[in-house]
């Protein structure tokens, strides 16, 4: 017997290996085909957004991987956006007024003492020996608290405190905590016997 020329001919089942060849040329053709969308004509295309400027910004650079932008920051443009954290000596007569001073001391600015005199002589509350961080701005202000106002002037950096704007009415009272009834444990109940 002479060997035959098709080597993958099995005897009876030829369409069976053919079939999945034409199957996978069948998808692969498939895949292969997309639709082409023309581009739009060259005169409707228009620019929506501006060009970018293009703004110098000096740098130089600091270390290996390291460029630093050589403009001041907003806390050196306005000193009361400095982050301050402070801690007031702990002394068992300070006043508010030794606390403002010692927050200022090295903030560029000064106290002014003539229209705060009332403020500068009250005790210092024990929540205040320790502030921050916290901005220089918030930090005056909560030494000072919300009776008082905080007066700024930068061209001789001075910070005034003058009393706030007081309606006629009663004295400021802390509200009560307010109970969730819902929360509380049923009243206790006594037995009595006999």
């Amino acid at each position: 017997m002479r060997p035959s020329c098709q080597p993958f001919r099995i005897a009876g089942h030829s369409h069976l290996i053919r079939l999945p060849g034409l199957l996978l040329a069948a998808m692969a053709s498939g895949c292969a085909m997309t639709n082409a969308v023309p581009p739009p004509p060259a005169s409707e295309v228009t620019d929506i957004a501006p060009e970018a400027v293009t703004e110098f910004v000096p740098v130089t650079r600091y270390g290996r991987y390291t460029l630093v932008e050589l403009a001041p920051t907003a806390a050196q443009h306005d000193l009361l956006l400095q982050v301050v954290e402070v801690e007031i000596p702990g002394t068992l007569g300070a006043t508010v007024g030794d606390a403002l001073r010692h927050l200022v001391l090295r903030s560029g600015y000064r106290l002014c003492d003539e229209q705060s005199a009332d403020l500068l002589a009250l005790p210092l509350p024990a929540a205040h020996y320790r502030l921050g961080p916290v901005l220089l701005r918030d930090a005056l202000l909560t030494l000072a608290g919300p009776a008082w106002d905080l007066q700024v002037d930068d061209g001789e950096r001075k910070v005034c405190f003058i009393p706030g704007r007081r309606e006629a009415s009663a004295p400021h009272e802390p509200k009560p905590p307010e109970i969730n009834r819902s929360a509380e444990s049923p009243p206790l109940i006594r037995e009595v016997s006999p």
